[in-house]
């Protein structure tokens, strides 16, 4: 084969990775050349740079650069291709190297021939091992047929970007007439292979699918499927506390049947208005969640769509739709927020029974003064009676609870406003008070109890462990203490943020359908009661029934760090909004 032949040809200036012209050569300190955007995504992909060809391995990934003078001559050597020279694409089809070095000298870019070789030039080194001939002859001697390209990299870094499905129908550049296939980063617009030639040669660009795919992993698809999660979360609750509702409608609708079939015929308008009340309430709780219902359906069907066009645009070729729909896809959806909604499932009807039960009393003394002294001149009349939250009533007698920083265990943080208190890693250096507890992490607050009812409300949310309740002014502070009714402590435990339980002889797990926000603290120190609310669903979780021969004081626990607690560890008391 002669030297004419091997000299100009597609092989010499083409990249072993892509298989295609230099676009934006490089050269790697092993010598070998690459198109910059082939090699540098080629590096991207690995764990460690390694030369593709020669597999030498760089310990710091080398700062490329484009090779000017070699992108000159592949330039150079593209235009006299499409011009119809005698350069040829394939290696042995003959061509004339006097011509094309002639040319060459009379461009500018012979001009920085005659410059110092740069170590990452391939020019002057090819000069050197040729004696009798140009400078361009030495390509004969110098380049060798390169190795087939690395099994690993496969199609991914090739450019000829002709072969997609969708170059038919990618627009095409206004200048240069040929489809937008690379994006530029630096300008944030889409280019064909020319303008990154012409204009952008300097710029960092991909193609428009690696563009297209990097956007897509910024999208948090995670963040989306966990709001579907939560609305499916709430839906369940919302059903639950409507099944909750119609359990105890129908219990306490058979109790009024009794007490109305009591008060006889007198009662029975009485009967069916409170009947008709009711199924009112029942039907506004229906209505109620079956809003809140279609709104998180409708809610869900927009997070489906959006994930629905994700992944469309992530199996389209259309990249270029992709970079221009993509942005509408990730602003934020137009939903509520459900964290505060909740189905309401108590009625008011206990105060409505209490109310006619003395109604009947009062009526079976008007049938014995009818047996005796005959009717009245007038009728009894009997006044509906409006239901009144539950909550609202326990609301009125709240205190303003503060911690008591003289009784706290020396690893209990507490706020300056002695309203919140945390787990520390370590003990502080604190009196050791004769009021300090020293085994139990506990806090007690200021308030003390020795009369009348009091009620405060605990921020429990996210916390793992946590103790809520009272203790007896007189109870031991120090040593090991065990913590029971009988001891002086009364008290609503949470462990692993599932398992409920109260203190008693023996300790009691209680099951929560509903995981609570707030808990609610109701003490009733003539009674000898304290009683356990979740605030949200206004739900009755437990009552202690004892009796008092001290003084008691609010009990707080954020428990220690050997509960896996110590990032939600914080309990904050604070008054109920009346």
């Amino acid at each position: 084969m002669s030297l004419q032949g091997r000299l100009l040809s597609d092989e010499q200036f083409q990249c072993s990775i892509c298989l295609d012209l230099f676009t934006n050569p490089s050269s790697t300190p092993c010598g070998h050349s690459f198109c910059l955007g082939c090699i540098s995504e080629y590096w991207s992909s690995a764990k460690v740079c390694r030369c593709p060809l020669c597999k030498k391995t760089f310990q710091k990934r080398p700062n490329l650069q484009i090779n000017r003078t070699l992108r000159e001559i592949t330039e150079q050597f593209k235009a006299m291709r499409r011009g119809g020279g005698p350069v040829t694409g394939k290696r042995g089809d003959g061509g004339n190297p006097c011509t094309f070095v002639e040319e060459m000298k009379q461009s500018k870019s012979m001009k920085k021939l005659t410059a110092p070789a740069s170590k990452d030039s391939v020019i002057p080194t090819l000069a050197s091992s040729l004696p009798n001939h140009s400078p361009l002859s030495a390509l004969n001697h110098a380049s060798k047929p390169p190795p087939p390209p690395p099994p690993t990299l496969g199609s991914r870094g090739r450019r000829r970007f002709t072969l997609t499905t969708a170059a038919g129908s990618l627009p095409l550049c206004q200048v240069h007439h040929r489809g937008l296939l690379i994006y530029c980063k630096n300008d944030r617009v889409c280019i064909c292979p020319d303008c990154e030639t012409e204009d952008h040669y300097d710029h960092d660009t991909v193609t428009i699918k690696q563009e297209w795919l990097e956007k897509k992993l910024r999208l948090s698809e995670q963040m989306i499927q966990e709001m579907i999660r939560q609305r499916i979360r709430k839906m369940e609750e919302i059903r639950e506390s409507v099944s909750n509702v119609k359990v105890e409608l129908e219990t306490e609708m058979a109790g009024s049947i009794c007490l109305f079939s009591a008060l006889m015929s007198a009662i029975e308008r009485t009967q069916v208005e409170l009947i008709e009340l009711m199924e009112m309430s029942q039907k506004a709780v229906e209505k109620q969640a079956e809003a809140a219902l279609k709104k998180l359906e409708q809610e869900n069907k927009e997070l489906q769509r959006r994930v629905s066009a994700l992944e469309e645009l992530a199996q389209s070729d259309d990249f270029t739709h992709c970079i221009k729909t993509f942005p509408s896809l990730i602003l934020p959806p137009p939903v509520q927020d459900w964290s505060a909604v909740s189905i309401g499932t108590y009625l008011g009807t206990k105060n409505i029974y209490r109310k006619l039960a003395v109604q009947v009393e009062r009526f079976n003394q008007e049938l014995k003064n009818v047996a005796e002294k005959g009717f009245p001149m007038t009728s009894m009349e009997l006044s509906p009676v409006q239901p009144q939250p539950r909550m609202k009533r326990l609301q009125e007698y709240a205190v303003d609870v503060t911690l008591d920083v003289n009784t706290a265990h020396p690893r209990l943080i507490i706020s300056d406003d002695m309203k919140s208190v945390w787990c520390g890693d370590q003990h502080q250096l604190l009196p050791d008070n004769q009021e300090r507890f020293d085994r139990i992490i506990c806090v007690l607050g200021r308030e003390m109890m020795s009369s009348g009812r009091h009620y405060w409300e605990v921020d429990v949310t996210g916390k793992t462990d946590w103790d809520l309740g009272v203790a007896r002014k007189s109870v031991s502070r120090k040593g090991k203490i065990t913590v029971t009714p009988g001891n002086g402590y009364w008290f609503l435990s949470l462990r692993d943020k599932e398992r409920y339980a109260f203190h008693t002889v023996h300790s009691s797990d209680v099951h929560l359908n509903l995981q609570p926000h707030k808990i609610g603290i109701f003490v009733d120190f003539e009674n000898g009661q304290v009683s356990f609310y979740n605030v949200n669903a206004q739900l009755h979780i437990y009552t202690f029934n004892d009796s008092f021969s001290d003084s008691i004081y609010p009990f707080f626990s954020p428990c220690s760090n050997k509960t896996m607690c110590s990032a939600n560890s914080l309990i904050a008391p604070f008054p109920p909004r009346l």
